[in-house]
C-alpha cells in the first residue's frame, strides 16, 4: 500500500475540520454578542448536542455493518480486489446509512 497518500488526505481532513470547529465558534460568539433571545441560544445548544450523539450512532451503524462486510469477505476467501468484495463494503455503508435514518426517525 501506499502511505504517501495518506498525508496529503489526512491534511485536508484536519484543515476541514478545523475550518468547521472556527466558523461555529465564531457563529456562537456573535448570538452572544448580540444578545439574541435565550430560548434561541438553548435550542441551539440543544440542537446541536442531539446532532452530536445521532452522529455517533450513525458513524456506529455504519462502522459496524463495515466490520461485518470485511467479516463476510473473509469467510468467502475474497482475497482479491473484485467487484462483489466492493458491492459488500459499499452496501453495508448504504445498509447503515439506511438504518440510521430509520433509527433517527423514531428518536426524532
Amino acid at each position: 500500500m501506499q502511505f504517501e497518500y495518506l498525508i496529503p488526505i489526512s491534511f485536508f481532513i484536519c484543515v476541514t475540520v478545523a475550518i468547521k470547529a472556527i466558523v461555529d465558534a465564531r457563529v456562537r460568539r456573535r448570538m452572544v454578542e448580540t444578545n439574541t433571545n435565550d430560548e434561541l441560544i438553548k435550542s441551539m445548544l440543544l440542537a446541536d448536542e442531539q446532532s452530536r450523539r445521532l452522529s455517533a450512532l450513525k458513524w456506529g451503524l455504519v462502522l459496524v455493518l463495515q466490520a461485518l462486510a470485511f467479516a463476510v469477505i473473509d469467510a468467502m476467501n475474497l482475497s482479491e480486489p473484485t467487484p462483489g468484495a466492493f458491492a459488500l463494503i459499499l452496501g453495508a455503508a448504504g445498509v447503515g446509512l439506511l438504518g440510521y435514518h430509520f433509527v433517527a426517525k423514531r428518536l426524532g
